[in-house]
C-alpha cells in the first residue's frame, strides 16, 4: 500500500525557516521521482521543488535559493528546507509521487 504522511508544517514569522517532512510506505523514495507542491487559498496547486531518481533537482523560481529538497534512503523520506520564509509561502504544501500526501499547513505571518 503506497502512502505518503507529511509532516513539520506550523505557523513561523518571516524570514524564518521550517523543516516539512514526508515519511513514505510501501514504495521506496529513491526509485521514484519525488516533488513538493503547494497550494494557497483561492489559488491552483503549484509545484515548488522535485527530486528525479538520478538525484537531479529542480525547484520553482520562487523557491530557488531558498528552499531545498533532499531524501533520506534509510529514512525512506523526503524533505522540504524551506529557510528565508515569506507571507506568500503560506500554503499547505503536498509531497508527491504516483500518490499525493495529505498535506500539512505552513502559515507564515
Amino acid at each position: 500500500h503506497v502512502q505518503l504522511v507529511e509532516s513539520g508544517g506550523g505557523s513561523v514569522q518571516a524570514g524564518g525557516s521550517l523543516r516539512l517532512s514526508c515519511a513514505a510506505s510501501g514504495f521506496t523514495v529513491s526509485t521514484y521521482c519525488m516533488a513538493w507542491f503547494r497550494q494557497a487559498p483561492g489559488k491552483e496547486r503549484e509545484a515548488v521543488a522535485a527530486v528525479v531518481t538520478d538525484g537531479i533537482k529542480s525547484y520553482t523560481h520562487s523557491a530557488k535559493g531558498r528552499f531545498t529538497i533532499s531524501r533520506d534512503n534509510a529514512k525512506n523520506t523526503l524533505y522540504l528546507q524551506m529557510n528565508s520564509l515569506k507571507t506568500e509561502d503560506t500554503a499547505v504544501y503536498y509531497c508527491a509521487t504516483s500518490v499525493w500526501g495529505q498535506g500539512t499547513q505552513v502559515t507564515v505571518s
